[in-house]
């Protein structure tokens, strides 16, 4: 079977180590030593000066939401995981989409203008696949109409624009640290701003608030990491470079295994270094996608329809036009990739396709 991706594992003698020393503490959780070595490591090889370690990718987005204070409604995209949407829901506000670019898949900045009305506070835009979004043109629009910017950038790691973590931009950028992300602390996330205020409160929000062991600042909630999680961390950012090389190698080999086809890659953000989360491929129309599908399935290969369907669908949202993302999202298929991924398993996914596409 070749999955969707596999989760990159350490040396089990490293992991083992780190666990060792937690059992000789009996320091579990509650900010940690393990979990603020970790938090400085990924200081130091991102190149970025706060950050804040959390359980997961979702509790990051609603903890940057709260913190930035907004409140009505907040314009994002149609095109990305479901927990960007919900995690606005879930904070009281309301999902306002604007359409995205057709080759890029990012929210489109000439549509966020026109979705700004007196209610909006801020913009949650998703750097979909790694692939940074305009950012220079969504912070000018932001500025000029006094709005919050965060950044979904839960496929982010590794990915840099203008010489930069693409981690520094926006008001507060979050990112998932999950399992099938290149970097994972099984389950995990983190939040990155430039503001130490802004970081200080973040950091109360996490712990419930507190400012203290018997005293409180301010509404909080629990979005702690643990001792273990900072252990998977620690022992898999030192392959984070030889991953980053070996998705690059991969990516690069489906382009020439797919040249040809009829389907279209990303168009990856003038400036960007991307760090190829994910492999995806567009085909001509719906039909065309489910049967490629099939094809790879029956041949025990397991793609991923990411991200399907659009967000402005969604039940508990208003329903709003997005043609652009509704025609990406039905065509739209991730191939596998995942370290350890070998050359014959892409030559065997591109020949699947190949035949079910009827190109020799």
């Amino acid at each position: 079977m070749i999955p969707i991706t596999r989760p990159f594992l350490p040396d089990l003698d490293t992991y083992q180590t780190y666990v060792q020393g937690i059992w000789e503490r009996r320091y579990l959780t509650n900010n940690g030593p393990l979990v603020q070595e970790l938090e400085a490591g990924l200081r130091n090889y991102l190149g970025v000066e706060k950050l804040l370690f959390l359980g997961n990718g979702t509790i990051a987005i609603q903890i940057a939401i709260k913190a930035l204070g907004l409140i009505g409604e907040v314009i994002t995209t149609p095109f990305s995981y479901v927990a960007t949407t919900s995690s606005l829901v879930w904070e009281g506000c309301e999902p306002v989409f604007a359409d995205i670019d057709p080759t890029t898949y990012n929210i489109d900045p000439s549509k966020i203008e026109a979705a700004i009305t007196p209610r909006t506070s801020g913009i949650l835009a998703t750097h979909v696949f790694g692939n940074p979004c305009d950012i220079d043109a969504i912070q000018a629009i932001a500025d000029q109409h006094g709005l919050k910017v965060i950044y979904d950038a839960a496929h982010c790691f590794g990915t840099q624009y203008k010489g930069r973590s693409v981690f520094a931009y926006g008001d507060v950028s979050t990112t998932s640290l999950h399992a099938t992300k290149l970097f994972h602390t099984v389950e995990g996330g983190a939040v990155f701003t430039a503001d130490t205020d802004l970081l200080h409160r973040m950091g109360q929000m996490r712990n419930f608030g507190h400012a203290g062991f018997d005293r409180f600042d301010g509404v909080g909630i629990n979005g702690k990491n643990s001792e273990f999680h900072a252990a998977m961390g620690l022992s898999n950012l030192p392959h984070v470079d030889a991953i980053l090389a070996s998705r690059k190698t991969q990516g690069e080999r489906y382009e020439r295994l797919l040249e040809g086809l009829p389907v279209e890659g990303i168009r990856i953000q003038e400036g960007a270094v991307w760090n190829r989360s994910y492999h995806p491929v567009l085909f001509r129309s719906e039909e065309v996608l489910l049967a490629v599908k099939a094809a790879l399935e029956a041949g025990d290969i397991y793609p991923r329809r990411y991200f399907y369907p659009s967000l402005s669908g969604l039940e508990y949202v208003r329903r709003q036009a997005t043609p652009v993302s509704d025609r990406v999202a039905s065509g739209i298929l991730c191939l596998p990739m995942y370290d350890g991924l070998s050359e014959e398993d892409q030559i065997r996914i591109a020949t699947v396709i190949r035949a079910a596409l009827r190109v020799s």
